[in-house]
């Protein structure tokens, strides 16, 4: 089985609580360990879509990371927006916890599938120089772990992982179209929350269906594929 969730934005540190944001993210870390032990067995695998930690260094974003380490599963990750931690995918890979593995221009084969993913990013104005250079960046990061699946594992559906929504306003965009050309099969996303801009469970673009998967418009929940 193949679970996803993203944005954990944990804090084993205690010094950014959720709860800021409003009492549903009271005690979420522990409503989401309660069905994650309920749903993922042995040989599962846990998407995890990105903003994780809190951290601004890769041992404090560890040390967060370890709360979920030994709970079942092999756990995928991207980075998210608020990962500033994730300073070099050669460091990070080499601090990741046993269960956990990272995805940055590359991907994984997970049981029939292969797992993809990138950040992505906001969908700037075009004067806006400097967005417009991270989200080219990503449109460009984007092909290569799809040409990486492609390449590796070309018999296998392909799921793609992205922090940022791929869409603009649930439309089509430049990364719908890149997805749209891989004949991509799943795609999951985060960084949206409830008290954020409209938001959907489920869009359908090019008959591709996008699943959200952020943790508080879950209910903290797990969401399989």
């Amino acid at each position: 089985m193949i679970y996803a969730i993203s944005d954990l934005h944990l804090s084993t540190r205690g010094d950014k609580p959720m709860n800021v944001f409003g009492s549903q993210w009271d005690n979420y870390v522990d409503k989401i360990k309660e069905d994650w032990i309920a749903k993922v067995k042995d040989g599962d695998t846990v998407l995890l879509c990105g903003d994780l930690s809190w951290a601004m260094t890769i041992p404090e974003a560890m040390e967060d990371l370890k709360e979920f380490d030994s709970l079942k599963g092999t756990k995928i990750i991207i980075r998210g927006n608020h990962d500033y931690w994730w300073q070099g995918i050669s460091k990070v890979k080499a601090a990741l916890p046993p269960t956990f593995k990272a995805i940055q221009n590359d991907s994984l084969l997970v049981e029939d599938y292969v797992v993809c993913g990138t950040r992505l990013w906001d969908f700037p104005e075009e004067n806006d120089a400097e967005n417009v250079k991270i989200f080219e960046r990503e449109k460009l990061r984007l092909r290569l772990t799809l040409d990486d699946a492609v390449r590796r594992y070309p018999d296998k559906k392909m799921i793609v992982m992205t922090h940022y929504p791929p869409f603009n306003n649930f439309k089509s965009s430049d990364f719908t179209e890149i997805i749209k050309e891989y004949n991509v099969y799943k795609v999951v996303y985060g960084h949206v929350h409830g008290f954020q801009s409209p938001h959907k469970k489920e869009v359908v673009i090019d008959d591709i269906p996008y699943i959200l998967t952020s943790c508080d418009l879950t209910k903290f929940t797990l969401t399989l594929l």
